[in-house]
């Protein structure tokens, strides 16, 4: 967490990520005029809140803005697929659509690091903010991972089929199962947000739709657990 106007400011000049900025309602002088002109066009969120909100977040003279920085680096998808191809063995992308939940955010890193995963694709806005609950939940994997920050899932998509990989969603709106399909060739599986799932955007791009067999009354997986049930059979197969 980084405070005070100064502070803030210096903060994304040196380059560092900026996962969310709080501004103070209605706060005007020069400095924040000097801030959200550099943030004009950036794709930081930026949450305008009453100077309570910005006291229970520090004691600390703020000045009316409080930022969290990443505690990790991002690297390009165009990275990611070079060096995934350069191992020799076929890629493995994960991508998170709209996946908020820290935990579940944090989760899914361990698992995606356990199963060799060559890198994670969340979008720029609209998934879990990236702070130390995420990496203490994914138990320091995100150290070991490569993440990538996409302006538009759909584009990341086109971009990952044009570099041979097939196009795998993970939803339960379809009837072959996980254990039908081939995921030992190049791969980028698509998880849903726990709210609604895969967007239909990203639905309508997929190669393959794959669900889970659920034989319980409950008819659906915790995101985490899911995307650890299909990496592992990817796993399996690859094995």
């Amino acid at each position: 967490m980084i405070f005070g106007t100064r502070a803030v400011i210096e903060t994304i000049k040196s380059g560092k990520t900026i996962e969310r900025i709080f501004l103070q309602k209605d706060l005007k002088n020069d400095l924040t005029k000097e801030l959200t002109d550099m943030l004009r066009g950036s794709m930081v969120t930026v949450s305008k809140v009453p100077v309570e909100k910005l006291n229970r977040l520090t004691r600390k003279n703020h000045q009316g803005v409080v930022a969290f920085a990443s505690p990790i680096d991002f690297v390009t998808l165009h990275n990611i697929v070079a060096n995934s191809y350069e191992n020799g063995l076929a890629p493995l992308v994960l991508i998170l659509d709209r996946v908020t939940d820290v935990r579940n955010f944090g989760a899914i890193c361990r698992s995606a690091e356990c199963a060799g995963v060559n890198g994670i694709v969340i979008p720029s806005k609209g998934g879990a903010m990236i702070n130390s609950d995420a990496v203490k939940t994914s138990a320091g994997a995100m150290n070991y991972l490569s993440i990538c920050k996409e302006d538009s899932l759909t584009h990341s998509v086109k971009y990952l089929k044009d570099s041979g990989f097939q196009i795998v969603a993970c939803t339960e709106k379809t009837e072959k199962t996980v254990f039908e399909a081939d995921l030992s060739v190049p791969t980028a599986i698509i998880m849903g947000s726990e709210e609604d799932g895969i967007s239909e955007e990203l639905l309508s791009v997929a190669d393959e739709k794959l669900k889970i067999p659920i034989i319980g009354n409950i008819d659906s997986l915790n995101v985490s657990v899911a995307a650890g049930v299909i990496l592992f059979e990817s796993v399996r197969q690859r094995s």
